[in-house]
């Protein structure tokens, strides 16, 4: 009791700290809030309202069929323009996507004289020009089936193949990045608030005053985790409620306080990282370049921004031992799919072990640190 008593007023000292520095507190409330905002709005990975031009030498019901067949919210209604304005028009970066239907393009398409379309793309614009061609292809093609199944009166397709996309119908990429801003943001809060906690203590000069008090240094860095963590826990549960739900309108399809506990599992990881790196760096610049050598990899490898998938089977498995991979994997599983308990259960025991052993791991580094301080 007398040990938790004195983490627990630690603690409180640590709060009131934190509060006192309003460039902290600003950077905390920026991270899950306009940062998660803008990292759902910006990176739009799906084509929306890409700029057609039509060059139409047929003028045949195929072509104007074709031309009709780009529509909202994927293309702008197709522009008519004439073939010399091709190139200009997109050296402009006016039109992202240029259709040259040729003369008696109907012609030959009924006399199964397969004839050619030229599709013109902006690879500049690379995401909605690698899928928006893709778009245009399927487009194409299917007025075209459509047109000669009428003309010629063949029967329609024996087979009716329905798509259904699961947790994400409508593919909208902000559903997948705001969620993972925000789990980014945990893991580098974490790292930075608790590294930043031992720096700023001894660059103040209150360490010492810490270690010649009647407590522990266990007693000191559990302080630290307690406070800093309870800071994260409440931005985060606060960025999922009110920006993710709410502003974006973004849907949770599970359990928030279950995913909250996943957090306070894991915050011991990330802070033993971050207290760990505070007794490495001697001031702010130095936490700062180890924070980037560290923090990069972890979340470029979880799986937060690529699938383990998409990696090499030597690295996907090396990563299986990081608890950052684990988090990435019961969050996604809690939030989007509404995975309960008995299904993350595996992921919250191996991140409670592993993130315990790195929190012995700092303490007995923070330990020695202090010893050698005395």
């Amino acid at each position: 009791m007398y040990a938790i008593s004195n983490i627990y007023w630690l603690g409180t000292k640590e709060l009131r700290s934190f509060f006192r520095d309003y460039v902290l507190v600003a950077f905390v409330v920026y991270a899950f809030s306009v940062q998660v905002m803008a990292q759902a709005n910006s990176y739009s990975q799906e084509v929306h309202g890409a700029a057609v031009g039509l060059v139409d030498e047929d003028h045949s019901e195929l072509s104007r069929r074709i031309g009709r067949a780009f529509l909202p919210p994927y293309f702008k209604v197709a522009q008519s323009i004439t073939e010399r304005d091709i190139v200009p028009l997109l050296n402009s970066g006016k039109y992202t996507f240029v259709v040259d239907i040729p003369p008696n393009f109907e012609r030959d398409v009924l006399g199964g004289r397969n004839p050619a379309v030229q599709l013109n793309v902006d690879a500049t614009v690379m995401v909605q020009g690698g899928l928006g061609a893709g778009y245009a292809q399927e487009i194409i093609n299917k007025e075209i089936a459509d047109f000669l199944s009428r003309a010629e009166g063949a029967p329609p397709s024996p087979v009716n193949l329905v798509v259904r996309v699961v947790f994400n119908p409508n593919v909208t990429t902000a559903w997948f990045t705001s969620v993972m801003g925000i789990i980014n943001n945990v893991t580098m809060l974490a790292i930075i608030l608790a590294g930043a906690a031992i720096v700023r203590e001894r660059e103040h000069g209150t360490m010492d005053h810490l270690l010649v008090m009647p407590v522990t240094p266990f007693e000191i860095a559990m302080s630290k985790v307690f406070a800093n963590g309870l800071v994260i826990t409440v931005a985060a549960g606060f960025s999922l409620y009110f920006v993710v739900r709410t502003l974006l309108g973004v849907p949770i399809a599970g359990s928030i306080p279950l995913f909250m506990v996943g957090v306070a599992v894991y915050l011991f990881f990330a802070s033993a990282i971050g207290i760990f790196l505070g007794t490495v760096a001697r001031s702010m610049p130095q936490l700062g370049l180890l924070f980037f050598l560290v923090f990069l990899p972890m979340i470029m490898l979880s799986g937060s921004n690529t699938p383990l998938e998409s990696m090499p089977p030597w690295l996907a498995t090396v990563m299986q031992a990081s608890p950052s991979t684990h988090f990435v994997s019961f969050a996604q599983s809690i939030l989007y799919r509404g995975a309960g308990f008995e299904v993350v259960w595996p992921h919250f025991l191996f991140v409670g072990i592993v993130g315990g052993i790195f929190f012995l791991l700092a303490i007995l580094r923070f330990r020695s640190t202090a010893a050698q301080t005395t």
